[in-house]
């Protein structure tokens, strides 16, 4: 009769590949703050063109605003403009605020 004298152990030894771990999760941590940073680069970069494209907006409406010769149509059009202007710069605050 044969018996198997090896024994298998059913814990793993971590002693080995403790190194290994540890420069991977550095590496983890190294890809996130780069994840991070592009993100935020993006982010940036996404609110400068949605502030470019609104102030393209609100000078189109005050130039129609100037053009009315009706001039209800010119003060509505114009107030309407500067609440987007204002609304606009909270928001673009905020949102830089929260980017850095």
């Amino acid at each position: 009769m044969v018996t198997n004298t090896e024994s298998t152990s059913s814990t793993p030894d971590f002693s080995t590949d403790l190194p290994s771990m540890e420069e991977a999760a550095q590496r983890i941590r190294d890809l996130n703050e780069r994840l991070i940073e592009s993100t935020k680069s993006a982010g940036i970069v996404a609110l400068d063109a949605y502030e470019k494209g609104l102030q393209s907006l609100v000078d189109f409406e005050t130039k129609v605003a100037s053009a009315s010769q009706l001039e209800w149509v010119s003060a509505v059009a114009t107030t309407h403009a500067k609440f987007v202007t204002d609304m606009s710069a909270s928001y673009s605050k905020a949102a830089r605020d929260l980017l850095n």
